[in-house]
């Protein structure tokens, strides 16, 4: 397991309640906040049609990639903290929700426990991750599949609709 080092980390950020582009700058920020957290790289915000459950708003999502003394298992729990402190409830898979956290990648780990799986399962599918990691990190390889990020991308059998806010998150 990896520690005591700097390990870089993607974090995909999500939101659709409330003010979904202001919940999501919130989450960065208090990631950058977090003592063994720095943000490296931010995407733009990206307006996304929902994955998996249609009939609710629409997302904002966005891509931080990260630098972190902390292990995986420690991150998530960070993540976790950060969701808890900003009101997240987890009431229906793919529902609606004020912040979303996921750990996408860390460095070239893959990782299978039962509440974290890295690299980050369904990626592959979802063009409101691809899209914004795209923006940060076209050239990041997937360390299970060996295809880069914007080959991922292009590969998407149905791609989302992911419209570009703004790059000054």
């Amino acid at each position: 397991m990896p520690r005591e080092a700097d390990h870089t980390a993607y974090i995909a950020i999500g939101s659709n309640m409330d003010a979904p582009a202001e919940n999501c700058i919130e989450a960065a920020n208090s990631l950058n906040d977090h003592p063994a957290i720095s943000i490296s790289s931010r995407s733009s915000l990206y307006e996304t049609e929902p994955f998996g459950k249609s009939d609710q708003d629409w997302f904002v999502n966005s891509v931080v990639e990260v630098t972190t003394r902390l292990s995986p298992e420690h991150l998530i729990e960070a993540c976790l903290a950060i969701e808890n402190e900003m009101g997240r409830s987890r009431d229906e898979k793919w529902g609606p929700r004020i912040i979303d956290l996921d750990i996408l990648f860390y460095d070239d780990f893959v990782f299978k426990e039962k509440n974290l799986e890295i690299p980050h399962p369904g990626i592959t599918e979802r063009s409101f991750v691809l899209e914004p990691m795209n923006e940060i990190a076209p050239d990041f390889v997937h360390p299970k599949l060996k295809k880069n990020i914007e080959t991922l991308l292009a590969e998407i059998p149905n791609p989302q609709q992911a419209n570009r806010l703004s790059s000054d998150s």
